[in-house]
């Protein structure tokens, strides 16, 4: 594999650390902004809304600039973020430099997809677009923990000055290991934008926001649940996030195979689960072998349900794949802030610590019967597997296609849906 996968896996490992390390420190940013936890949840829902309005937005007006620049800027945009929330003076620029953060996540990805799979020669690429991602998925096992431990002892300004160095590094290796590339022909926003007007698009994308917006109900507080309920001290806390990092990890392994065999099976069954772990989750937080266990299995299942989501959307677009996953980029982190809203809303109401996840189980649930309405919705529909991509090279010229079916995962999705390699290394 080229170095230049590398320089994409650090920035992976940037982004990841800060969309998720503020769970674990609505605590303390909370005590020392003088706000309380449901409010500084707000911070989360910055973030995420940040990658919702980026994500179309950035990707589409970039279009034209070159790719290695692209992905510098980016990143440039991101560790702006992360400095203006590490000076931050009150609550409300924090929430701002959360927003300017979370701006770059979907086109980076987004575009980083394209550049990995572009690195490799053919028949690597799905692997190549997977080590970029294998940044974002050490993220929660190490980097978020780790991050969290730090903040708990120097404060959480200094983890956002740590997140910040990061983003340089990033930067210089973007600069340093990427070749040049040219940009992307752009397709035409009109087409892009009918191609995402399919109802099962629209359908996929809200199943997105539903059922993930039930994790995020239970992990924008699980800081607090497991300090307040479980009994928990709140150095414990990095290790119980580490633990929901490696629930992710195997429910994103699990997530390819099922998915090949079987896409809307894998998902009604993943969004089924989540649901029933949330609500058993209400009343097992109490026992701290169970509460651990817990967040395992909620890890596990909930990011089961990433990989047949992404398919599902890039499917269906098969005319604007690129788009569709910077769109269901935002959809996740709609997500993201819905989850964390709505929980908050309960916590606030006086429900208690644990009534987020009764929230988060009935999202899940709202989420499988929109899935199960669209499945039945698609029963007898023309296939649209073929996903189709154009090229940058030669006026209208079209790259390859892949059929959705024989890819196990979003990622094989996203590397057959790019033209070839510039080059045959690996």
């Amino acid at each position: 594999m080229p170095l230049a996968l590398l320089a994409l896996a650090i920035s992976a490992f940037g982004i990841g650390t800060t969309e998720f390390v503020m769970m674990g420190l609505l605590p303390d940013v909370a005590d020392d902004l003088g706000t309380s936890v449901p409010t500084a949840g707000y911070l989360v829902s910055a973030y995420a809304l940040g990658v919702v309005i980026g994500a179309p937005l950035l990707t589409a007006l970039g279009s034209r600039i070159p790719r290695r620049r692209m992905l510098v800027a980016l990143m440039a945009v991101f560790t702006v973020g992360n400095l203006a929330s590490a000076f931050a003076p009150d609550f409300g620029l924090l929430v701002a430099g959360r927003l300017l953060a979370g701006l770059p996540h979907g086109a980076f990805f987004g575009v980083g997809a394209v550049v990995a799979a572009r690195l490799v020669r053919e028949g690597r690429q799905a692997r190549a677009v997977a080590t970029m991602f294998l940044g974002l998925t050490i993220a929660n096992i190490v980097g978020v923990p780790a991050a969290t431990l730090l903040g708990q002892h120097l404060g959480w300004r200094a983890t956002f000055l740590v997140v910040a160095a990061i983003g340089l590094v990033a930067m210089a290796s973007l600069a340093r290991l990427i070749p040049p590339l040219p940009a992307e022909q752009p397709t035409g926003l009109g087409r892009e934008l009918r191609a995402l007007a399919h109802p099962q698009v629209l359908l996929g994308l809200l199943t997105t926001v539903f059922g993930f917006a039930g994790v995020f109900a239970l992990y924008s507080y699980l800081a607090s649940m497991m300090t307040e309920v479980t009994g928990f001290a709140a150095g414990t806390v990095p290790v119980v996030l580490a633990l929901f990092g490696i629930g992710m990890t195997l429910g994103a392994l699990a997530a390819g195979p099922l998915t090949d065999r079987a896409l809307r099976p894998t998902l009604y069954g993943s969004l089924a689960a989540l649901a029933l772990v949330l609500a058993a989750f209400h009343f097992t937080a109490q026992v701290k072998w169970a509460a651990l266990v817990g967040v395992v299995v909620i890890g596990a299942v909930g990011f089961l349900t990433t990989t047949p989501l992404q398919m599902l959307v890039m499917n269906k677009a098969r005319q604007a794949p690129t788009l569709a996953a910077a769109s269901n980029q935002s959809a996740f982190n709609l997500a993201n802030a819905g989850g964390a809203w709505v929980g908050g809303l309960a916590l606030s109401a006086g429900w208690g610590w644990t009534s987020p996840t009764l929230v988060g189980a009935v999202l899940a649930a709202a989420g499988l019967a929109v899935a199960v309405a669209a499945g039945l919705l698609d029963r007898g529909a023309p296939d649209s597997s073929r996903i189709v991509a154009h090229g940058t090279e030669g006026a209208g010229s079209t790259g390859g296609a892949a059929h959705a079916g024989s890819a196990g995962s979003a990622e094989g999705v996203a590397a057959g849906a790019v033209r070839p390699p510039l080059s045959s290394g690996s």
